[in-house]
């Protein structure tokens, strides 16, 4: 809930009166990495974001520890040896959305966001293609990209690396509600 109240406070402290402000409090994040010997999969419905319409702002906050794996193991693996999720507790974005989009006009509309990227302590800029849908007032936002591991300095064991790829999939969809100071 902290994540929340911070990303708020960040956005409503420098936004005006009339701007189009989206809140999603429990948009869905999942990774997923092919390797020879063992498919990695996990996915969390905790990750918080905020879209201004008006300015094209778009940010996410995901705890890290929030994603779920199918093997408890395999979770305690990548929280303790490869993100080190007491350290570095959340992945973060937080860039503009490259065209013009209003929460009041409907359609599905391709995007391309452009903002920086926080994994594992990490910031990389990153240029990420979406898709944004609005029906009714209610707006929406996908999109599926790759990570490289080595670009976040998540370092793969020599040992154990027929197990993990060096590249995960991510997946993003969050259903945004208008935000009513």
């Amino acid at each position: 809930m902290k994540y929340i109240a911070l990303i708020l406070l960040t956005w409503f402290s420098t936004n005006q009166v009339g701007q189009e402000i989206y809140v999603c409090k429990n948009a869905k994040i999942s990774l997923y990495s092919e390797a020879p010997l063992e498919n990695i999969d996990a996915s969390s419905a905790k990750a918080v974001s905020v879209f201004n319409a008006t300015t094209g702002d778009l940010s996410f906050s995901l705890p890290i520890r929030s994603l779920q794996f199918q093997k408890a193991l395999m979770q305690e693996h990548f929280n303790e040896n490869y993100m080190e999720s007491d350290k570095y507790p959340n992945a973060t974005f937080k860039g503009k959305v490259s065209q013009k989009i209003s929460g009041t006009q409907d359609g599905t509309f391709a995007v391309n966001v452009t903002g920086v990227l926080e994994v594992h302590g990490v910031k990389q800029n990153r240029t990420i293609p979406g898709k944004i849908t609005v029906s009714k007032g209610v707006v929406s936002l996908s999109s599926e990209f790759m990570v490289l591991c080595k670009d976040h300095n998540i370092e793969i064991p020599q040992i154990v690396f027929k197990k993990i790829a060096e590249s995960i999939q991510i997946k993003v969809a969050a259903t945004y509600e208008a935000y009513k100071k």
